[in-house]
């Protein structure tokens, strides 16, 4: 089987001329639909480097974030229909009615093309792969280190389990063994339905960039998805800065019964490509909220901000908005139907100075 690089592959041929027919592809490369910049924003570089090189900030925990093994829960029925197992970053096996999907799933020890360099988890996944149950089908979102990870991948293509990405991604996928008829590749809006079951996945708009090396910025497309089934829609934002498209997701393919939206490694120099905990309520609200299961936080150190300030940010302006919070422990797994107060269990491994523990209860 070939294992490529693991700066993955480049598109040609028909999957090229896919590419190029798409309205976001524009001089040779993929755009967002409003004009942001991928790096800092103008005026910002020295002031952001400075506090990267002197910031105090706790930037990683000062042990490994606990873990649940989520293997008892997993061998039983979902009363709800709907089940969500956050596995770390923006990693969730979600079950909805009957079929498991996998989102940008991440095992590698480092979101870096690097085994000895680059950021390192904070914890060990609560499972490794070979325990997780028969997928349906794994959502990638976009060709970033710590989504599209590529000792993951390579295990996953001794599998079965068919891919669903955007546009491009699949060059790398292919690169790396798995077949084209496994490979689904998705333009904004565009829809496809899994094999077995009433599934349909729809890639939607987001605001964020691409690239594995040098050269290759933006030459895949980058996505949201919806995940919907008769009976329950998910929403799981990849990474994405705040854009009012989020109006346009809900009005088209909402409301949803859980919303997965990144809120970690933001800063106001690069806050058009990611969302952190304010922000990630503005979408909720733009996408007609719903159960908001946080991700893209507690794994990696990718941004200048403390480990658990997401965590902490957010359980507060929560409780603030009413918002139905969905914080479980890592590997919990948990069915949105049936909220329950947050624990703020991060907190057992810090040595933060806070009060005492807050429980969100969105009932008021």
């Amino acid at each position: 089987m070939p294992m490529g690089t693991v700066f993955g592959g480049k598109a040609h041929g028909l999957r090229l001329e896919r590419m190029r027919a798409s309205s976001r592809y524009l001089e040779g490369v993929f755009q967002n639909t409003a004009a942001v910049s991928p790096g800092l924003k103008p005026g910002t570089t020295f002031s952001t480097m400075g506090e990267f090189m002197l910031g105090g900030q706790r930037r990683t925990p000062p042990a490994p974030l606990p873990v649940h093994s989520p293997l008892a829960t997993w061998a039983r029925p979902v009363d709800t229909e709907l089940r969500a197992t956050w596995l770390g970053h923006s990693t969730v096996l979600l079950e909805i009615d009957g079929l498991r999907v996998l989102t940008d799933p991440v095992w590698g020890e480092r979101a870096s093309p690097w085994a000895f360099a680059g950021p390192k988890r904070f914890h060990p996944v609560p499972v490794t792969l070979a325990q997780l149950p028969p997928l349906d089908a794994v959502i990638i979102s976009h060709d970033h280190y710590d989504h599209l990870d590529y000792p993951t991948l390579l295990e996953l293509a001794r599998t079965d389990v068919p891919f669903y990405t955007s546009l491009g991604v699949g060059a790398h996928l292919e690169a790396w063994g798995i077949p084209p008829e496994r490979i689904t590749e998705l333009d904004w809006w565009e829809s496809a339905t899994l094999p077995r079951g009433e599934l349909r996945l729809t890639a939607a708009p987001s605001q964020h960039f691409s690239g594995r090396g040098l050269g290759d910025r933006n030459r895949t497309l980058w996505s949201s998805f919806v995940i919907e089934s008769p009976k329950h829609k998910v929403f799981f934002s990849g990474d994405t800065g705040l854009t009012p498209e989020y109006a346009g997701i809900r009005q088209r393919l909402g409301p949803f019964d859980l919303v997965l939206l990144e809120v970690g490694a933001y800063h106001p120099a690069w806050g058009d490509i990611h969302l952190g905990p304010e922000n990630a309520l503005k979408a909720l609200e733009l996408l007609g909220g719903g159960a908001f299961l946080p991700v893209h936080w507690g794994t990696f150190n990718l941004a200048i901000h403390a480990w658990d300030e997401p965590a902490e940010t957010l359980l507060r302006l929560g409780q603030e908005q009413r918002v139905r919070l969905v914080m479980p422990r890592l590997g919990t797994p948990v069915e949105p139907a049936r909220v329950e107060p947050v624990e703020p269990w991060w907190r057992s491994v810090g040595a933060r100075d806070t009060a005492r523990p807050v429980a969100v209860d969105p009932a008021g």
